[in-house]
């Protein structure tokens, strides 16, 4: 069988077959156990719930198949950010970090590594094009950025990067790996929040580091186990069922969002769109040459916070959250939290909706 993205959607979904028995569940069973039988400690099988559960294993065999690469779960994607910068970062190093990416990333950076003796310096992601990472013992880039939505190539920064002699973490939350592939462009590990898009539903948290480099991955799953940040079965159970109707949620909210975007460009009351998919948008070109599509988040302007929080109030398909990825359409006005966006700047992550309903209902909402 080929490696295409549709084989290995194929083999996720029935990744569980040739380990199942007569009369087996083929959904996998959630398991709420914390200890298990263990008369001989050598022996194989599970040892204790804070090293491992057969319900985020099987979660973790999922995202394996679609990341083509060994694959380690946690509580949410900031469990897993946590992770690969602690098991990768001692005192004395030097951390890139994007100045314009997801702001919760740079509080942890800031308030908690930078004590411990790492330097963190922050760089906008268009800046990561052209900076020397002489010096830097991990590159942490995010493409596109949240919520900003501008986009690097991968590639040319993993090699510049890895030249430098440095680790390259890639945050691809916003792509999920159907639509963008960083270890597959030379990044050494990928973490996301499968809280968005791969579970889809807005009722858990979730996520996962990936990499290919055993003894880095290793480093990963003993911080998971030493410090605790475990995902709970239940969790697992819901994301696993989420990630199987992943690839056709996506190919509903890219179409979807290609055409929202298209007529917010041409709307007189929206300034500023952003949106890879747009041939006039300055990372168009690059996304273009290493996304599968152009994702489900749209970032545009209104003229000031007052037309944007109107806007999102009156508009019915619209929730007013800070998530997304979502089967509902979501948006909030990005500079309440203090990102570098304009007043009016919105971040709209576009759902399953019917689009012509959803956009009638945007633009209405935008007619004031």
């Amino acid at each position: 069988m080929t490696d295409s993205p549709e084989a290995r959607v194929a083999r996720m979904l029935h990744h569980r077959k040739a380990a199942l028995q007569q009369g087996d569940p083929v959904v996998p069973p959630i398991t709420a156990s914390a200890t298990f039988h263990l008369p001989h400690v050598q022996a194989g099988g599970q040892v204790y719930g804070r090293n491992g559960n057969p319900s985020w294993e099987a979660v973790e065999a999922q995202l394996a198949i679609l990341e083509d690469a060994e694959t380690v779960g946690f509580p949410s994607g900031m469990a897993a950010i946590a992770a690969a910068l602690f098991a990768t970062l001692r005192a004395g190093d030097r951390l890139v970090i994007p100045s314009d990416g997801y702001y919760v990333t740079r509080v942890l950076s800031q308030g908690f590594l930078k004590p411990l003796g790492v330097e963190v310096i922050g760089l906008p992601t268009r800046a990561y094009d052209s900076s020397d990472f002489a010096g830097a013992a991990v590159v942490y880039l995010e493409t596109p950025s949240n919520p900003g939505l501008d986009v690097v190539d991968i590639a040319a920064v993993a090699a510049r990067a890895r030249a430098a002699g440095a680790v390259v973490i890639a945050d691809n939350t916003t792509m999920t790996p159907l639509l963008q592939r960083p270890l597959d462009l030379g990044a050494d590990l990928v973490v996301a929040a499968d809280t968005k898009a791969p579970s889809g539903h807005s009722d858990v948290l979730f996520g996962h580091v990936a990499g290919r480099d055993a003894a880095r991955m290793a480093r990963v799953r003993d911080w998971r186990r030493m410090a605790g940040a475990i995902p709970g079965p239940f969790e697992a159970f819901l994301v696993h069922r989420g990630l199987e109707t992943l690839e056709l949620r996506l190919e509903r909210m890219c179409a979807s969002a290609q055409r929202i975007a298209e007529r917010l460009a041409a709307h007189p009351a929206v300034r500023g769109v952003r949106f890879p998919g747009l041939p006039g948008d300055e990372s168009f070109a690059v996304a273009r040459a290493q996304m599968a599509a152009s994702g489900f988040l749209i970032g545009f302007e209104l003229a000031d916070a007052g037309a944007a929080e109107g806007f999102l109030a009156r508009c019915p398909l619209i929730e007013q959250t800070t998530s997304f990825g979502a089967t509902h359409t979501s948006g909030e006005r990005r500079a309440r939290w203090g990102d570098s966006v304009s007043e009016g700047f919105v971040r709209l992550s576009v759902g399953i909706e019917p689009v012509e309903v959803l956009w009638a209902a945007m633009a209405e909402a935008l007619a004031g």
